[in-house]
């Protein structure tokens, strides 16, 4: 199994609290603060804590800075915090797997380039999902299902706009 695939725990929130532009730049910017902050509090505590005890603390920090998300979220946008509903404590799963996945060189380059990719994703996600909703009616982009079909369909699109040659493994063989 490849480590990457720890990354996937990035599409629950992605898939289901993107239904609006709104939200989807919501979850992102949650995504964006969460996780440089939990980064940047983990900074003084790497080389310092064992292994196990290093992950401990992760966890509780994880745990603090999304319980205080969620409260400022409910004290400062209550329709937001409701339509959101418990994705935002799911980026508890994706900053503890970048955690793992991220280089000890080249850390924060390599961070800034994952979130902004996802806050990106969200923002494009969260507003094809809206138009195809309102002005499209077409009803299944504002279900998780129809979400995944279109992030089928954006990622294909990706791949076919992307200049350059394919991957070897990807070329077909005579």
């Amino acid at each position: 199994m490849n480590k990457f695939c720890l990354l996937a725990v990035s599409l629950v929130p992605l898939l289901g609290a993107t239904r609006t532009l709104r939200e989807g730049a919501a979850i992102g910017l949650c995504a964006v603060v969460t996780g440089s902050l939990h980064q940047l509090l983990l900074m003084p505590l790497r080389q310092r804590l064992a292994s196990w005890a290093f992950v401990l603390a992760s966890l509780l920090l994880l745990a603090a800075l999304v319980s205080c998300l969620q409260m400022a979220l409910r004290a400062w946008s209550l329709p937001l915090a409701l339509a959101l509903g418990h994705y935002p404590a799911l980026l508890c799963l994706q900053c503890l797997a970048s955690d793992h996945l991220l280089p000890d060189q080249g850390r924060w380059r390599m961070l800034a380039r994952h979130l902004c990719a996802f806050f990106a994703s969200c923002l494009l996600l969260g507003a094809s999902r809206q138009w195809l909703a309102d002005f499209a009616d077409l009803h299944l982009a504002s279900l998780a299902p129809g979400a995944l079909l279109l992030l089928g369909l954006l990622l294909a699109l990706y791949n076919r706009l992307r200049p350059g040659p394919a991957h070897p493994r990807r070329q077909g063989k005579l």
